[in-house]
């Protein structure tokens, strides 16, 4: 891949700290930093960064948005509306609301701005500051805006989502995952000298991300030279867009994942086995997820479809006590992320619940507890009067984010347990949430197992998962399985929660086992339980991720339907 192609490049503006403002001016890309109020010209090319005022950065310190329409330059500070012109700097302000305001935008006579705390996108008339109209913002984080033609381009810092909206109506066309958490800025921008991969000029979408991020601080005069701090990471990266109307999602960034399962054979005990197999499940392909490539580590394995689950198997004649060795697989992965959009009318009037599908995944199979009044009456609490699919999977996940905190425990209990505690792990959330769904007639099941260390820019790097994570699906008869996250949305105690993953998942995710157990021991078919042989007890697993390289974006001809 040619490193220079400007839809997998990242810039890194020098000198800024957190850009909160993105815009273009005289063909190039414009930037505020909200900590140091640079105003800052960046070449994409290079990254080559010009201070444009120089004299008077003190004015754009808590900067919150910026847009530059003709020779004007507009932004916001608190609860003000600020304008200059671009060769002499010199900020008046505009107008003042009665909360803090953040993203900007202009287009021709009309003004729009968005609140935070007020959750609203004002459109004010730019020549008498009069409000025209307003509309509720989509996410519940801090916004940013940019307009393009009649659309109205939204960036959620919270949701991880950029939205594309009507400007003159404020309606949701659709959404897309970013492929960094916390964007904070987003405009349309043509890179000098490149054409598109049609030979013709389009313009890139640009997001700005800005966050704190761990990292550790060797000092050689203390004790302990090792310490944890954070610094401030800020850079903008192009965000790919890749619609499928048809299936009702939208695709965004991806990269080339190498993934490794190794299991290290360590029995605690001397155990000895004759004539198993060791199950362990593949990747599969989906939507968002390309399997391009499988292969062994440590030993052969017969590739085995169990309940449409692609299976690695693994035989052994015979198990000593004690023996060590190696075995699992290594796959090359393509991963995007997804967003589906349904609105509740979309699932009006849904076909019946295909019988197979009501006699395998309505069914407590997983110690579910949904035979306990606790579990049934959360059941009816969750979803009160509501009859739409849509808004009782919402609104069950929602019943479930105002009641449990999320916390890592060594087993998993069962949801009535878990209602009861209040807190509980990812595989909890899984359990209540699983429960509560189906006993409201919805099907639904568990999928995971890993996610890839987030950090796309650790090219080459091998990284090790810190924990295992699952999440689910729920079913939509006539159009098919949606997923859901099990707990990252449940941010606040009593809301509003983030939709950032619901009916979504990003690029990290890695989709490996879908509605059956991820590995097992088995025997002449069956297998084998627990108390003869436990998997933790005879061997360590080892999960290792390398991320090779970005992804070119989707071309129609290319996509998954």
């Amino acid at each position: 891949m040619n490193p220079k192609d400007p839809r997998t490049q990242t810039l890194r503006p020098h000198g800024v700290y957190a850009i909160h403002g993105l815009s273009v001016a005289d063909g190039t890309l414009v930037a505020v930093d909200s900590l140091r109020g640079y105003l800052v010209s960046v070449n994409p090319q290079n990254d080559d960064t010009r201070v444009l005022n120089s004299h008077n950065a003190s004015d754009f310190v808590g900067a919150a948005g910026l847009c530059v329409e003709g020779e004007t330059l507009w932004f916001t500070r608190g609860d003000t509306v600020y304008f200059c012109a671009l060769n002499d700097f010199n900020v008046r302000r505009f107008l003042t609301l009665p909360y803090a305001v953040q993203g900007i935008a202009v287009c021709g006579s009309a003004l729009y701005v968005c609140c935070h705390k007020e959750g609203l996108i004002y459109v004010f008339n730019r020549e008498t500051g009069r409000e025209i109209t307003r509309f509720y913002a989509p996410g519940v984080g801090v916004e940013n805006l940019a307009i393009r033609g009649e659309e109205l381009w939204v960036s959620d810092s919270i949701e991880q989502t950029v939205y594309c909206m009507d400007r003159g109506t404020g309606s949701i066309l659709f959404s897309v995952l970013t492929p960094f958490a916390s964007p904070t800025a987003l405009t349309f921008h043509t890179p000098p000298d490149w054409e598109g991969p049609d030979g013709e000029t389009s313009s890139l979408l640009y997001v700005a991300y800005a966050m704190e991020e761990p990292y550790i601080r060797d000092d050689p005069n203390s004790a302990n030279p090792y310490q944890l701090t954070f610094r401030d990471r800020t850079f903008i990266h192009p965000l790919h867009i890749y619609q499928n109307r048809e299936k009702h999602y939208t695709l965004s960034n991806g990269y080339l994942v190498e993934m490794s399962y190794v299991e290290e054979l360590s029995p605690l005990d001397a155990v000895e086995l004759e004539g198993i197999e060791w199950h362990i499940a593949l990747p599969v392909d989906t939507p968002r997820q390309t399997v391009k490539q499988i292969e062994p580590v440590g030993m052969p394995f017969e590739t085995r479809t169990i309940h449409e689950q692609p299976m690695a198997v693994f035989q052994f004649d015979k198990l000593k006590p004690f023996e060590s060795g190696v075995f699992g697989w290594k796959a090359l992965l393509e991963l995007r992320g997804i967003k589906y959009h349904f609105k509740p009318r979309d699932v009006e009037d849904l076909p019946e619940l295909p019988i197979e599908y009501r006699e395998r995944y309505l069914i407590d199979d997983d110690n579910l507890a949904m035979d306990t009044e606790t579990v049934q009456r959360a059941a009816r609490n969750a979803i009160g009067t509501e009859a739409n699919l849509l808004r009782q999977v919402l609104s069950i996940r929602d019943y479930v984010y105002d009641r449990l905190e999320y916390g890592i425990k060594p087993h998993i209990d069962t949801p009535d347990i878990v209602l009861k505690r209040g807190m509980g792990s990812c595989g909890e959330y899984v359990g209540i949430l699983l429960a509560l769904l189906r006993l409201n007639g919805i099907a639904c099941r568990t999928v995971g197992r890993y996610k890839c260390p987030d950090r796309a820019e650790y090219r080459e790097a091998a990284m090790q998962p810190d924990f295992n994570h699952v999440w689910l699906e729920f079913y939509i008869p006539g159009y098919g399985w949606i997923p859901m996250e099990s707990n990252p949305d449940d941010m606040n105690d009593r809301g509003p929660h983030p939709l950032r993953f619901f009916m979504g998942l990003a690029w990290y995710h890695v989709e490996l086992v879908k509605g059956v157990k991820f590995e097992s021991l088995m025997r002449n078919g069956e297998r084998i339980p627990k108390p003869e042989v436990s998997l933790g007890d005879l061997a360590i697993n080892h999960v290792r991720f390398r991320i090779l390289e970005e992804l070119l974006p989707l071309e129609e001809d290319e996509a998954k339907g």
